[in-house]
């Protein structure tokens, strides 16, 4: 009895001696096997026969040794080698995508991957990679590459004779003296065919044609209507809309409700707020109608549309000087002229006859140097150089050089700029749809 189990536990070590070795041999062999596939290519490569060393490497990329990523590096090699063939530009984005998709994918892989699609003027794939990579690996190196390349941008064919600052999704435009709406990438939304239309909101816009001023929808549909007689509208926002009637402005909302309260004039709302002016003077007052600031200033600063608040500041000029008013209370150092802030960024704000950016503390973020300057929209605000525009980033670097006769802040990654040809609209490349990766 003893001897049996003897015998059999002698059995199980041989059994385990045996698998064991099988093991380490078969390892081996795989390794030795990838090594050989491998020599093999090394050597049509070197000849040039690219052609039949991908199946070698494609067979050798397959192991899982630590020989791998060698060989992933080799095919990748034969691959551009061959990339004005058929199939092989999607075999080696497929390779690429697989190497950043494994969990330790190193920078190098997403730089490679970034650097390639920008060579073949693909900048929003690139651009999709290098945000992927950041996000996984938290790379300086994309980091950097990644704001090389994001102000890349294309120009549309729309052209206009004017337009105006955006509003949300929405631009006023112009053609041969009557107006529309287009997207903020330029694409008409809205016919120019009012002699007035004002900025979009919620489900309508306000237009003036001939006698009648109603409300349309983005459709172009008539949707209310102003029994009234006034002679002029201002822009839409916070459902209100200034009226000018019988030479006062008051208020209305989108469905032509009028309030009874009566200015000399009257901004657009911007964040529940609006410029107003009674008595001479200027303030700014709530959609309740009390006063944030009162009327007490020679002017309210606002931008072409009519808006002077947001993050929660508005300037106001006495005499000679523009203060930064906070809660309604100054702050900060005076100024010779001033832009509104927008809902994020930085503040253009002038002294000394130069322009400069201001943050939300009244600390200045970005120098003196522009002839002229729009508050940041988005990341990126236009600044004018030797008499022509263009655009700095929230560093101060330039990044779209000066070249455009006049320029407008950006929205929904686009902007307006006026070039020879009129009013054209420019897209940053990181906000167009058609990315693949």
């Amino acid at each position: 009895m003893r001897l049996g189990i003897r015998i059999l536990i002698s059995i199980a070590c041989i059994l385990l001696l045996v698998i064991s070795w099988v093991i380490v041999a078969g390892s081996k062999s795989t390794v030795e096997k990838q090594l050989e596939l491998m020599q093999q290519a090394a050597a049509l490569m070197n000849a040039k026969i690219y052609i039949s060393a991908v199946p070698l490497l494609e067979e050798a990329a397959e192991y899982n040794t630590i020989h791998t990523q060698t060989a992933e590096a080799e095919l990748k090699k034969a691959y551009l080698a061959l990339i004005n063939n058929r199939g092989f530009r999607r075999k080696y984005t497929n390779l690429l995508e697989k190497q950043m998709s494994r969990t330790d994918a190193k920078p190098d892989i997403f730089a490679e991957a970034a650097k390639y699609y920008i060579d073949i003027s693909r900048v929003q794939d690139a651009l999709v990679v290098l945000n992927s990579g950041i996000e996984k690996t938290g790379s300086d190196q994309l980091t950097a590459l990644y704001e090389e390349n994001r102000y890349t941008y294309s120009t549309s064919r729309a052209k206009y004779d004017y337009v105006t600052t955006a509003h949300g999704t929405a631009i006023q435009v112009q053609i041969d003296g009557l107006w529309g709406l287009a997207k903020t990438d330029g694409s008409q939304l809205i016919p120019c065919e009012y002699e007035k239309i004002s900025t979009y909101s919620t489900d309508r816009a306000i237009v003036k044609k001939g006698k009648e001023i109603y409300a349309i929808d983005n459709n172009n549909n008539r949707i209310a209507m102003l029994y009234e007689n006034a002679s002029d509208i201002g822009n839409f926002a916070n459902n209100r809309i200034p009226l000018l009637i019988d030479g006062g402005w008051r208020r209305s909302t989108g469905e032509f409700t009028l309030g009874a309260a009566v200015f000399e004039e009257f901004g657009m709302y911007s964040g529940g707020y609006a410029a107003a002016k009674t008595g001479g003077k200027w303030g700014v007052i709530d959609l309740d109608l009390n006063w944030l600031v009162p009327a007490e200033y020679d002017e309210i600063i606002q931008d072409e549309l009519g808006r002077c608040y947001a993050q929660g500041i508005v300037f106001a000029r006495r005499g000679d000087f523009v203060y930064m008013l906070t809660g309604g209370q100054q702050m900060g150092d005076a100024y010779e002229d001033a832009r509104p802030f927008s809902n994020e960024g930085f503040a253009a704000v002038k002294r000394n006859g130069k322009w400069g950016f201001i943050d939300a503390s009244g600390n200045v973020m970005i120098g003196f140097m522009f002839d002229d300057a729009l508050s940041f929209g988005q990341h990126i605000a236009a600044v004018k150089l030797e008499g022509l525009w263009g655009y700095v980033s929230m560093s101060g670097k330039v990044v779209i050089e000066p070249q455009f006769l006049e320029a407008k802040s950006f929205s929904s990654g686009s902007a307006p700029v006026l070039t020879e040809r009129g009013w054209q609209f420019i897209t940053l490349m990181e906000y167009k749809k058609g990315a693949t990766i």
